[in-house]
């Protein structure tokens, strides 16, 4: 796969390219976008207290239900199967008991955390990111998507401050830093986005950007994005970092295994313009939380 890929010649020149994107982060410029695997795969040896990447939710969700044969391995159908014959009720409770026990900030969420980032996009439903903010104190606050199964409410997102409490949208405008998280959370208030009926809606309408707040689009607006601990083996995954990133800045990087790369994810990298840098997840953790 690794011929399709535009990457640094060397080591030295990866590790210089992100040296330079941790300057970018310090000065704003860079939007860090956080996939499932991140915070695993920082933490070697340590099992981690909630699954950690779609195929470990769906495996989850496997030791539940029996799913057929068409649902296993993927969390999206695997949840729409439990929607559909067990009631959405049960999946809502079956995902706060997958990611009830919280999972710990890393050294980078906690870096990122204390660099005022205008905005910080993290894909996972844990609260990882969340405590490492938490930690830091500052001015912040998260808006998250939520499923509009049974709402009653024309609404796609809610808007939540430090403290967990819901607020209105006209609050973010002054918090320092914003926390996007596109598919939801289990903290503070257990808003999933997992199952297909839930994307059906997003998806119809994400191409125009409906689903996504005003504020996030504001504040990418001219920022590159830096993908860390992203997969995009799937058609979701990659739909949501396309329209996430879209009308934000023309330049955008990605740390990749380009020998785990499927066909899928390298053509969707070349497609988007975003160039892949050939290190291990850690090592590029070490360089963006020291490089000063």
């Amino acid at each position: 796969m690794t011929a399709a890929l535009a990457l640094p010649d060397t080591t030295a020149a990866a590790e210089d390219l992100l040296a330079d994107l941790a300057a970018g982060l310090r000065q704003g410029r860079v939007v860090p976008y956080l996939g499932a695997g991140l915070a695993q795969t920082l933490t070697p040896g340590a099992v981690s207290p909630a699954p950690a990447t779609p195929e470990a939710l769906a495996d989850f969700f496997a030791g539940k239900v029996a799913l057929p044969r068409r649902a296993k391995g993927n969390a999206w159908a695997s949840a729409q199967h439990i929607e559909s014959y067990k009631h959405r009720s049960t999946l809502s409770a079956w995902m706060a008991e997958a990611f009830q026990a919280p999972v710990a900030p890393t050294a980078l969420h906690a870096h990122l955390a204390g660099l005022g980032l205008p905005l910080i996009v993290d894909t996972w439903y844990d609260g990882a990111m969340r405590a490492a903010l938490a930690a830091q104190g500052g001015n912040w606050g998260e808006v998250q998507g939520i499923s509009r199964a049974g709402i009653g409410e024309d609404r796609w997102y809610r808007f939540y401050d430090a403290e967990g409490a819901e607020v209105g949208r006209d609050a973010a405008a002054g918090w320092t830093t914003l926390l996007y998280k596109p598919h939801g959370g289990a903290v503070p208030a257990r808003n999933f986005l997992i199952s297909d009926a839930d994307y059906v809606e997003v998806l119809t309408e994400i191409d125009i950007q409906t689903p996504i707040p005003e504020v996030v689009k504001d504040r990418r607006r001219d920022r590159g994005f830096l993908f860390l601990g992203c997969r995009f083996h799937d058609q979701l995954l990659r739909t949501y970092a396309r329209q996430v990133t879209k009308r934000s800045g023309s330049t955008h990087y990605a740390v990749v295994d380009p020998e785990g790369l499927t066909r899928n994810e390298v053509r969707f990298l070349a497609a988007q313009g975003v160039t892949p840098i050939a290190l291990p997840l850690e090592r590029a953790a070490a360089i963006l939380t020291q490089a000063a």
